[in-house]
C-alpha cells in the first residue's frame, strides 16, 4: 500500500460508525437490545463484552492516521471479519435466529470489502 486510498479511510469511519452504532446499545442498554433482536437474556456480560471489543476496533480505525496502521488494522479486520462469519454460522445453525442472518450478511459484506483492499495491496507488489 503505497498510499491509503481516499475509499479505505471511508470504509474504516464507516466501520467505525456501525461499530459504535451497535456497540452502545450492547454496553448500555444490553437487555432491550438483546430483546430487539430475539437473543436469550441469560448472560449479558458477554453481549457487553462484544459491546467493548466492537468499540475497541471501531475507535482504533477513527484513529488510523498513518499507512502502517491501516495496514496492521486491515489484517486485524480481515482475523475479526473471518472468524465472527464463522461464530454466526455456527450460531444459525445451533439456534435459526433470524437476527444473526442480518449480522452475518454485514460481517461478508466488511470481509469482502477488507480483502479486496488487501489483495490489492498484496499484487501491487
Amino acid at each position: 500500500m503505497k498510499q491509503v486510498p481516499k475509499s479505505l479511510r471511508v470504509w474504516f469511519l464507516i466501520h467505525f460508525v456501525v461499530d459504535i452504532i451497535v456497540a452502545i446499545p450492547l454496553i448500555f442498554f444490553t437487555k432491550y437490545t438483546l430483546s430487539l433482536f430475539g437473543f436469550p437474556l441469560e448472560n449479558l456480560v458477554f453481549a457487553r463484552l462484544v459491546g467493548a471489543a466492537l468499540i475497541g476496533i471501531g475507535m482504533t480505525s477513527y484513529f488510523c492516521k498513518k499507512k502502517e496502521h491501516f495496514e496492521i488494522m486491515l489484517i486485524l479486520k480481515i482475523f475479526w471479519s473471518l472468524a465472527a462469519i464463522v461464530a454466526l454460522i455456527w450460531g444459525i445453525i445451533e439456534t435459526k435466529l433470524p437476527a444473526l442472518w442480518v449480522f452475518l450478511i454485514i460481517f461478508i459484506i466488511f470481509s469482502t470489502v477488507w480483502h479486496f483492499y488487501q489483495m490489492r495491496e498484496v499484487s501491487s507488489h
